[in-house]
C-alpha cells in the first residue's frame, strides 16, 4: 500500500525546496517515488532528486490535471508495480489545478493507492500578485489544500504576514497554514502538519481531553451550585452549538468525555486561534492572569505556544496559576482555551488577535 501526497504551488513558490527537505528529514526509511509534471517540455529538477535515491517518472509535455489524466493513472500504476512504495510523491506543474490532480487521484480507484496529504506551497511576498493576476490557477490551489505552507515569511513584517494569513483563510477557513520560517523547523513538524496530526482541532482536542482528566470538580466552582436536571438544562453552564470559523482561523470546538453523569460538551466549550503575531512575555503573562477576572468566562485550562522576540513562548494556565516558557519553533501560533461560558471576541482582543 502506498501513500500518495501531493504537492502544489504557483510557479517558483518552493515545491521542490520543501520536497527536498522533507525527503531528507521526514521520510527516511521510506521508499519513495516522486511523479514530476513539469510545464514545458524538460524537467530542470529531476537530477538532485536522483542523486537522493528517488525514483522519478517525468511526465514533461503537458499538464498532469489535463490532457495527462489518463497517462497519469497509466504511471501511478506502473510506478507501484515496479518500484512498491510507501509513498508517491506528485509535484504538479505550477499552473495545474489541484483539484483536478486530487480528482485523479480519488478515481484510480485501487485500493493499494490511498490518497494521503494534499499541499499548497504559497510565496507569502508574492501572494496578493499572484492572486489578483492569476486568480483561477493560485486560488483553485489554495482552497484544495489540506495544508498551506508558506514560504518566504523569514524576515517578512508581521502585519504583511498578518494580511497575507487573512486573505487565505478567506478562500480556505480549515487548512493547516504553516507560517514559521522553514529553517526554524524540522521536516518531521512539517509532515504532521500536511498529515493532520498538528492542526488547531486536535490541539483544541488534547487540551479538552487534559482538561476533562483534570478537572473533577464541576467546571462551575467559585461558589456557584452545578445544577443537575437534565430538562431544565445548566444554569451556570452552557452548551455553544455552533462551530466558528473566522478568518483568523477561531475555532469553537467540543469534546465528548463524561463529567458527573453529564456529557462534558454540556458543561465545557473551547475557543482556539491561529496566529503568527510576535508576543512579549510582559502581555502574555498579562493576557493569562487576566483569564482570572472570569471577564471572559469560566476559564479551566489554557495552553499554546506563539512567536516571541529571540524565539518562542510555550505557556500553561490553570486557575490562579501560569507558567511561561522558551521553547523551539512551531508551524504556526497557537492559543488554546477550555472552560464554559467563554467569550470568544473577548479573547480574541485579550490575546490582541483581532
Amino acid at each position: 500500500m502506498a501513500k500518495i501526497d501531493i504537492f502544489s504551488g504557483f510557479l517558483g513558490a518552493g515545491k521542490t525546496t520543501l520536497i527536498k527537505k522533507l525527503i531528507s528529514e521526514a521520510y527516511k526509511g521510506d521508499k519513495l517515488v516522486l511523479i514530476e509534471n513539469e510545464f514545458g517540455e524538460i524537467s530542470v529538477d529531476g537530477g538532485f532528486l536522483a542523486d537522493a535515491g528517488v525514483e522519478i517518472t517525468e511526465m514533461s509535455s503537458g499538464c498532469i490535471c489535463c490532457s495527462l489524466v489518463g497517462d497519469f493513472a497509466k504511471a501511478l500504476e506502473q510506478v507501484k508495480e515496479q518500484f512498491h512504495p510507501d509513498r508517491i510523491l506528485i509535484e504538479p506543474s505550477g499552473v495545474g489545478k489541484l483539484s483536478d490532480v486530487i480528482r485523479a487521484v480519488q478515481d484510480l480507484g485501487d485500493a493499494e493507492l490511498v490518497p494521503g496529504s494534499f499541499t499548497t506551497v504559497v510565496d507569502a511576498t508574492r501572494a496578493k500578485m499572484y492572486m489578483k493576476n492569476f486568480g483561477e490557477f493560485w486560488c483553485n490551489q489554495v482552497e484544495n489544500a489540506g495544508t498551506i505552507v508558506l514560504s518566504r515569511t523569514k524576515g517578512m513584517k508581521e502585519a504583511k504576514l498578518a494580511e497575507c494569513v487573512k486573505m487565505l483563510r478567506e478562500h480556505n477557513q480549515s487548512a493547516v497554514i504553516v507560517t514559521t520560517p522553514w529553517d526554524e523547523l524540522d521536516g518531521a513538524q512539517l509532515r504532521e502538519a500536511m498529515e493532520r496530526e498538528d492542526t488547531l482541532a486536535a490541539e483544541l482536542e488534547r487540551l479538552a481531553h487534559e482538561a476533562g482528566s483534570e478537572e473533577e470538580e464541576c467546571c462551575c466552582h467559585h461558589g456557584h451550585e452545578h445544577e443537575h436536571e437534565h430538562e431544565h438544562g445548566h444554569e451556570c453552564c452552557h452548551h455553544e452549538h455552533e462551530h466558528e470559523y473566522e478568518h483568523d482561523h477561531e475555532h469553537d470546538h467540543h469534546h465528548h468525555d463524561h463529567h458527573h453523569g453529564h456529557d462534558a460538551d454540556e458543561v465545557f466549550s473551547s475557543w482556539g486561534a491561529e496566529t503568527a503575531r510576535v508576543f512579549t512575555e510582559e502581555e502574555l503573562a498579562g493576557a493569562l492572569k487576566a483569564l482570572d477576572s472570569l471577564s471572559y468566562g469560566q476559564v479551566v485550562r489554557a495552553k499554546g505556544y506563539v512567536p516571541a522576540e529571540g524565539g518562542w513562548l510555550y505557556f500553561d494556565y490553570v486557575p490562579g496559576e501560569s507558567e511561561l516558557r522558551r521553547g523551539g519553533a512551531a508551524v504556526t501560533g497557537r492559543v488554546c482555551v477550555i472552560g464554559a461560558h467563554l467569550d470568544a471576541e473577548g479573547l480574541k482582543e485579550l490575546f490582541r488577535l483581532a
